[in-house]
């Protein structure tokens, strides 16, 4: 049995009231034991059963449930930086797709990477996520596009979730564009997808969502209707990039689906953000992503009015958003979408866990659930999302065990030192 005190606020994001109340505590104790939260609350009302713990001291910092970031593109090869000055110099996201950029050249660098090559540089990835106190990621495949490297990518996935303490949750994003060598067979690639690669995914377990690009650039809603319903079939859930950079009708199609969730947004329609609040379906922010595309991002006050529950995560990739940073995610929801620190918090802890259908396990600090958490050093919320900063997380804990360790050169002193 283990007893966490010494923190100055914690907040444990259960999922009752709006999407700013994460319900904060002072001065808060929380116990777990073999990896499951047994109590939580003011230290003051410690439980006498408890009171023979082992103490672990939480250096008067601030608790959070560890982050979920539900929106990635982990394994991939290369970067596009070439992309990065042609943008500045005013070229278009389909500018530099048509020319043979952008995912299309991410996929061909991909295609020439080993599964060990990939898997290594992943794996280096989630090491510094969580650093930052990320505890859960999603990861999409995408890059592949064909049926071996697909399968690869997801393979990879499977592979690391054995290898790290990180949760992954594995979606199949095979809709990603359409490649190539298929330009002219529309018809032909999609019928690779749902006649080929969904029953061999569901076959071996490889995938827990399956994803689709709904854009000019990529597909139109039929296309995504029929996959995913294809995926439904095979026991995967849905997910869409919706709207992102026009407005195509991917919110609704969400919406009539239940997916899961529908991401990016920018662009949705007021009848889509009104069908997805009332269908349920998360709304999932990435500001990295509208930041290095000189977009406007979703108008996350717009959507949290309309009744929806926002999540926020990186859309972490080489192109568009190439960042793992989620706490600056965060501060990004705050500055540029208006969101305040408890409503980007409450985004990527319960409601992103929520995203990814593992509410039920993590993403907030409740009896019963995951000891997954993080200590970070600042005395509240507001404080850690306003002072910018190259991390403030001291200490990551996955199932009850510290996975890292900020090293006592890297504090601050804002906090007092101390941690499991």
């Amino acid at each position: 049995m283990n007893l966490l005190e010494n923190i100055s606020q914690l907040a444990t994001c259960r999922p009752d009231g709006g999407q700013g109340d994460i319900h904060t505590i002072a001065d808060a104790a929380l116990v777990w034991d073999a990896g499951t939260i047994r109590w939580v609350g003011p230290r003051a009302e410690l439980p006498s059963e408890y009171l023979a713990a082992r103490r672990v001291d939480a250096g008067g910092g601030l608790v959070i449930p560890g982050l979920v970031d539900c929106h990635t593109h982990l394994a991939f090869a290369g970067w596009r930086a070439e992309e990065f000055e042609l943008r500045l110099r005013g070229r278009s996201y389909f500018e530099i797709a048509a020319a043979g950029g952008g995912i299309a050249r991410t996929m061909r660098l991909t295609r020439a990477a080993s599964e060990d090559e990939l898997a290594a540089r992943a794996h280096g990835f989630l090491r510094e996520m969580l650093a930052l106190g990320v505890t859960t990621v999603e990861c999409k495949s995408g890059y592949g596009l064909d049926r071996d490297h697909e399968l690869g990518l997801l393979r990879v996935y499977a592979a690391l979730a054995r290898a790290q303490p990180v949760r992954l949750v594995p979606t199949f994003l095979g809709a990603h564009v359409v490649p190539p060598e298929y330009r002219d067979d529309r018809a032909g690639y999609l019928s690779l997808l749902t006649d080929e690669l969904l029953p061999a995914i569901a076959r071996e377990r490889l995938a827990t969502y399956c994803d689709v690009f709904v854009e000019r650039s990529a597909f139109t809603v039929e296309e995504a209707r029929r996959l995913l319903l294809a995926a439904r079939a095979l026991g995967l859930g849905a997910k869409l990039h919706a709207d992102q950079l026009s407005a195509g009708g991917g919110a609704e199609l969400a919406a009539e689906l239940g997916a899961a969730s529908a991401d990016h947004l920018e662009c949705a329609s007021d009848a889509g953000i009104a069908a997805m609040a009332g269908a349920g379906v998360v709304a999932v922010s990435l500001p990295l992503a509208s930041l290095y595309l000189g977009q406007s991002p979703a108008p996350a006050r717009r959507w949290i009015e309309a009744g929806a529950a926002v999540a926020v995560a990186t859309d972490f990739n080489p192109g568009s958003a190439p960042s793992y940073h989620l706490p600056f995610a965060l501060t990004l929801a705050c500055i540029l979408q208006r969101m305040t620190p408890a409503e980007a918090l409450k985004g990527a802890t319960i409601i992103a866990a929520r995203a990814v259908g593992l509410e039920a396990t993590v993403g907030s600090l409740e009896p019963g659930k995951a000891a997954d958490f993080a200590i970070l050093d600042a005395p509240d919320v507001e404080h850690w999302l306003y002072h910018l900063r190259a991390n403030a997380c001291r200490t990551t804990v996955i199932a009850g065990r510290p996975e890292w360790r900020a090293s006592a050169a890297k504090s601050s002193g804002e906090a007092a030192p101390g941690s499991p």
